[in-house]
């Protein structure tokens, strides 16, 4: 039996690697002549450059960046063999970075320009740069300043908007040589830049912004907007994922010509999946929740649709799962969970691995039924 395990992370537990190992013991124990390929899978969040290390050989890199709050600190990223470089924004401008100061009104994406353009000095061929999980509201604005745009207010000053700042901005000079690396931008929402569906009202709140801020935020969005028309050409109202990750969706796009694309079918496209899939018998995917969400571009929907194309059985395996999600509507043949989603993180942090091999376990003895 062929058997495929591309699982998300389970967020705050264990890394999607783990989660491969543990599920790919619990198979062995029970089915011991089974044959198990591992692809840890994962969006444009955090764990998107190990899930590349996972199945691509290459060099991790720290290289000099900057803190949401714009102080020096290091920060890595993963340069494949091909010379192609992962990035994610949440290594130097992720939300945990930003601990309970978190504020999208003063955070900056300062940092992840640095980490490009300190990929663009060691020859990266391409960039692949994943958007989720950031503290900022800046529109990328802060990536731009790092990467030779000049941004104006009304005197003619130059400044280095935040979100807080950005309906200060007057004017944009961009540099005289262009950003000399292509790149694809890891997205996986199709939000608006501005409006009630926009970065400020749907992902600011969770970023620490209180609902004046909220208000002030979607307000210098639109500026931004007609900004990046006027002097750059550039139009985000017809951008899906325009607002990912603060803004930096309609940014990546606008300053760098970046190209949005689901990061899961990216990490399926590089990893060869579909040619992986096609002697598959079985394919095994999860994540630490399965909700509504799932259904909607996750980890979870993108493997599922490209394994359908398979004709592999497809099961899931998840830490929990909500009543408002139906595992049927992505081709599930059955869902095992290993908690009730009841219990608290540190509660998790000491049963996950256990529970999640008595989960794999099940599933195992499914396909020994089936087999």
């Amino acid at each position: 039996m062929n058997i495929l395990l591309s699982p998300d992370s389970f967020k705050g537990t264990l890394t999607s690697s783990e989660v491969c190992d543990i599920i790919e013991s619990a198979l062995r124990n029970r089915i011991p002549d089974c044959n198990v390929i591992k692809l840890p899978a994962a969006d444009g969040g955090e764990g998107l450059c190990s899930s590349f290390a996972n199945f691509i050989d290459g060099e991790w890199i720290s290289a000099e960046s900057k803190d949401p709050f714009n102080s020096p600190m290091r920060a890595e990223y993963y340069m494949l063999e091909n010379g192609v470089a992962v990035i994610e924004t949440a290594s130097c401008a992720g939300l945990p970075l930003a601990g309970d100061r978190a504020d999208p009104t003063v955070t900056t994406t300062a940092g992840v320009g640095m980490l490009m353009r300190d990929a663009e000095q060691r020859g990266a061929k391409r960039i692949i740069l994943g958007l989720g999980g950031s503290a900022t509201n800046d529109c990328g604005a802060g990536m731009a300043s790092e990467l030779g745009f000049v941004f104006l207010d009304k005197n003619g000053n130059a400044f280095v908007p935040v979100g807080g700042t950005l309906a200060d901005i007057e004017h944009i000079i961009s540099p005289k040589e262009p950003f000399g690396v292509p790149v694809t931008a890891a997205c996986d929402v199709t939000n608006p830049l501005f409006g009630a569906d926009g970065a400020a009202y749907v992902f600011a709140p969770q970023k620490g912004a209180n609902a004046e801020q909220v208000r002030a935020l979607d307000f210098g969005l639109r500026h931004m907007s007609k900004i990046l028309k006027r002097e750059l050409g550039f139009d985000s109202d017809n951008l899906p994922g325009a607002g990912a990750a603060g803004g930096l969706g309609a940014g990546a796009a606008a300053f760098l010509n970046a190209r949005l694309k689901s990061g899961i079918d990216i990490v399926l496209d590089e990893s060869g999946f579909d040619e992986l899939a096609k002697s598959a018998d079985v394919i095994v995917t999860g994540e630490g929740r399965f909700d509504s969400q799932s259904i909607r571009g996750k980890v979870m929907s993108g493997v599922c649709k490209r394994a359908a194309k398979s004709g592999a059985a497809v099961y899931a395996v998840c830490g929990c799962a909500s009543s408002d999600a139906d595992p049927a509507e992505l081709g599930i043949k059955k869902l095992f969970v290993s908690s009730d989603g009841t219990r608290t993180m540190d509660e998790l942090l000491i049963s996950c691995r256990r529970e999640l091999y008595a989960a794999a376990t099940a599933l195992a003895q499914e396909l020994l039924k089936c087999d």
